[in-house]
């Protein structure tokens, strides 16, 4: 398929800026993708649609306060710092983008906090916004990461249009986030409240966790028009033993498995094997899921309502498929449904 495809036409005063006071009362609306039915729903009636001995499977990484904001040497000019992963804890080494770009070069140091306590050295220009930073900290790593932690702010979308507030390092993060590495939140997980949960356990509706650590590949601009030739970024990956032997038997015995997020249902579609059971996997997944791809490991999915020409919306049509997602979509739109990591959901089952 082409990029020019997933065009949705959102109006822009749809995306969600901010998240609703209570995580699971969102609008759900409920695609059933074989017969094209659409119901409109709140996000606690999800439950609904499932059974005792039925799976739901969460992303359970977390995202850390990854954008910084520090001065550069001299100038003193104001640069932005969005840390994407550490590369070495013993020297204090992160993967980083910077803005404006043009003015940083190997060599340079920024300095970061109002009394310029954490200092960092330019050592490698790796894309033409990326950077390698090493930070000049002389303590334990521990206190290093609580430092340096502490300087940042949550990495809010770049469609949500404002500053990240004190609620946002709560809102922005799953109630069950627990394994640290992400850069964006798993969107369709932040609907799930603690009484939803104790619902689910009420219910014998089981729970299992993937770790997939997302970056910012998920929000990068596709510059291709032919979609088979966009590579993804890899992104960290685990799909646990006890996970997989769990689901393969829930599925062979009828039972649903429901994927919540995109990021699970690529985690699945990496680690899948024959007849649509999943292997146990670690490592890393540049998975690009789009249609007319055929998505054989889950029997529902929940997902956010995503951005026009987005990765997660190519995730979500090779899913539903294509012609029933961009009904959905315009429906999505006539209904005034709120787009984004804070916006309503869907739930898209058989």
């Amino acid at each position: 398929m082409k990029l020019s495809e997933f065009n949705t036409e959102m109006p822009k005063e749809l995306i969600a800026s901010h998240p609703l006071p209570h995580r699971d009362e969102s609008r759900l609306m409920v695609l059933h993708r074989h017969t094209g039915e659409i119901e409109h729903r709140v996000f606690k009636d999800v439950l609904d649609y499932f059974d005792a001995g039925d799976v739901f499977v969460f992303n359970d990484t977390q995202v850390f306060p990854a954008k910084l904001y520090g001065n550069k040497e001299k100038t003193g000019a104001r640069i932005e710092v969005f840390l994407l992963r550490e590369l070495n804890p013993e020297f204090k080494l992160w993967d980083v983008l910077v803005e404006p770009a043009r003015k940083i070069r190997i060599g340079n140091k920024l300095y970061f906090g109002l009394d310029d306590s954490m200092v960092a050295e330019v050592i490698d220009n790796t894309t033409s916004r990326g950077r390698t930073l090493r930070f000049l900290y002389d303590g334990p790593h521990d206190e290093f990461k609580a430092s340096l932690y502490a300087l940042g702010n949550t990495p809010l979308p770049y469609y949500i249009e404002r500053d990240a507030e004190p609620e946002d390092a709560e809102r922005y993060q799953t109630i069950f986030a627990r394994n640290e590495g992400a850069v964006v939140a798993p969107a369709a997980g932040l609907h799930f409240s603690r009484e939803l949960m104790r619902r689910m356990e009420i219910r014998d509706i089981d729970t299992e966790f993937i770790t997939m650590h997302i970056g910012l590949g998920s929000f990068r601009d596709i510059d291709v028009e032919d979609l088979t030739k966009h590579r993804m970024d890899s992104e960290q990956l685990e799909v646990p033993v006890a996970l997989t032997e769990k689901v393969n038997q829930r599925r062979d015995d009828g039972h649903k498995v429901c994927c919540v997020g995109t990021s699970v249902l690529r985690a699945f579609e990496s680690a899948v094997g024959m007849n649509g059971h999943i292997k146990p996997y670690t490592g890393w997944t540049n998975k690009f899921i789009f249609p007319p791809y055929e998505c054989t490991t889950c029997d529902a999915l929940i997902t956010n309502f995503h951005m026009p020409y987005s990765i997660m919306l190519m995730n979500t049509a090779s899913f539903a498929g294509y012609d029933r997602i961009m009904e959905a979509y315009k429906l999505a739109v006539n209904e005034k449904y709120r787009f984004g990591a804070y916006g309503d959901a869907m739930l898209i089952i058989d």
